[in-house]
């Protein structure tokens, strides 16, 4: 239809007898619209108190980038060793270190999956995406297995953070700027039958990406002294390499399993997807997400935290949450009741119109339940101490249900249909697909 200047004019009208409504553009005026429409109530509903409250050593900060992934899943990994070698006190593992590697085995993969398309034009459905996205922060648990299988993992005292990982903006363009150079010229060779030089254009690229990120976040050590108080309060010391660190945490992650729970038509429950064009280490481990109902993802989520053990986890952080309080709720903001909205979108629709999509990763590190219901989840978040409950935040059980996409799940916490849905073959869910944006 039209907007006239009638249906201006009846509009006006309409607003101006709803007296809640200039009552709240009063108050809106000069104030924050979170802090007008949020529910005090709610929050006192969701106290920081949990029946299953794992213990965790020091909150981290990704401060501006987008290394949650990297963060959330070395927190998990920082807890076995500690575990596994009596560390005393807070302990961190290297983000740079992974960051480092996984900056250059994305822009080769970018690279891969260019030439995949070149028979295409630059402006193919394909070919735009992978161009608009290139190489980003972000990333999916499979991809995180595949760096520490390839590269181990490191102290943060043998590779501390430099201020280029942590303010990545800038990096990332040039990196970008560099790899859209060569899918231009790779095009170019292509089209003129000079496939030989592609693989000089790549080698080239690559040598000149490498300078980039070793010049911004330094050179990581092929090993180092890990040294340390045990719970004893005796000093320790031995030389590892990186892989010989990561077999102290004795654990294993392939025996992980990407759990999703995608509601939509497309995504029959119990059975296993991957994204094409997602992932970052050319022939490492694929991209793997067996979807699960409701009920099943968050049983196995609980029985993992029961056995003693954190949960990495991927959801939409953007929705309904207020980063100062540490809460993420949907109860918390009464933004129907104060502006006459009609905001009510099933988890299904908001996938499919693309109003909700993983964008965080974190840890689930606690539960509250209630006759073995949850009622509210405790998160360990990499956002630094001073925002939520000392870094850490509560989500709602409802919120959980709403905006929680993906875990991270030890096979012997599945039920016995799901790991026999693991033995099929995946579908492959286009590139834009909402359960690949965690990597964008």
């Amino acid at each position: 239809m039209e907007l006239t200047l009638n249906n201006l004019d009846n509009l006006k009208s309409d607003y101006l007898k709803n007296e809640k409504l200039v009552v709240m553009q009063h108050a809106l005026f000069e104030n924050d619209l979170t802090k007008i429409a949020s529910n005090q109530q709610a929050k006192a509903n969701q106290p920081f108190v949990f029946s299953i409250d794992l213990k965790t050593h020091g909150i981290t900060s990704q401060l501006q980038s987008g290394r949650c992934w990297l963060f959330s899943a070395l927190n998990v990994l920082r807890e076995a060793l500690i575990n596994e070698l009596k560390i005393e006190g807070d302990f961190e593992l290297s983000q740079n270190y992974l960051a480092f590697y996984d900056k250059l085995e994305k822009a080769n993969w970018f690279m891969e999956c260019v030439k995949k398309e070149l028979a295409n034009d630059l402006d193919s459905e394909k070919m735009r995406f992978l161009l608009e996205g290139a190489v980003s922060d972000g990333g999916q648990w499979n991809m995180l297995v595949s760096l520490i299988e390839k590269y181990g993992i490191c102290p943060k005292d043998a590779y501390p953070e430099s201020f280029q990982a942590g303010h990545t903006r800038k990096l990332n363009r040039l990196i970008n700027r560099r790899l859209r150079k060569f899918a231009s010229e790779a095009k170019m060779a292509f089209d003129n039958d000079q496939l030989a030089d592609i693989e000089t254009l790549q080698a080239q690229a690559l040598k000149e990406v490498y300078q980039l990120v070793a010049a911004n976040f330094g050179i990581p050590p092929q090993s180092f002294t890990l040294e340390y108080y045990n719970q004893d309060h005796q000093a320790q010391s031995m030389e590892l390499t990186s892989h010989e660190l990561y077999q102290l945490t004795k654990l294993n992650l392939d025996d992980y399993v990407n759990v999703i729970h995608g509601p939509t038509a497309d995504k029959p429950y119990y059975q296993t997807f991957t994204v094409e064009y997602l992932g970052n280490v050319v022939n490492g481990q694929p991209v793997q997400l067996l979807n699960l109902p409701l009920d099943e993802f968050k049983k196995a989520t609980i029985k993992q935290m029961q056995a003693g053990e954190l949960v990495w986890f991927g959801c939409d952080c953007s929705q309904d949450g207020d980063r100062e309080a540490g809460l993420w709720d949907d109860a918390y903001f009464s933004y129907e009741k104060a502006f006459d909205l009609d905001l009510q979108m099933s988890k299904e629709a908001m996938l499919e119109s693309k109003e909700s999509a993983m964008n965080h990763a974190m840890v689930f590190s606690g539960v509250h339940l209630v006759d073995n219901q949850a009622k509210r989840w405790k998160i360990e978040n990499s956002w630094g101490e001073k925002v939520g409950h000392k870094g850490y935040f509560i989500a709602s059980d409802n919120w959980f249900d709403k905006y929680v996409y993906v875990v991270a799940i030890h096979k012997r916490f599945l039920p016995e249909k799901a790991l026999k849905a693991l033995e099929q073959e995946p579908i492959v869910l286009k590139p834009w697909d909402a359960f690949g944006t965690l990597a964008n």
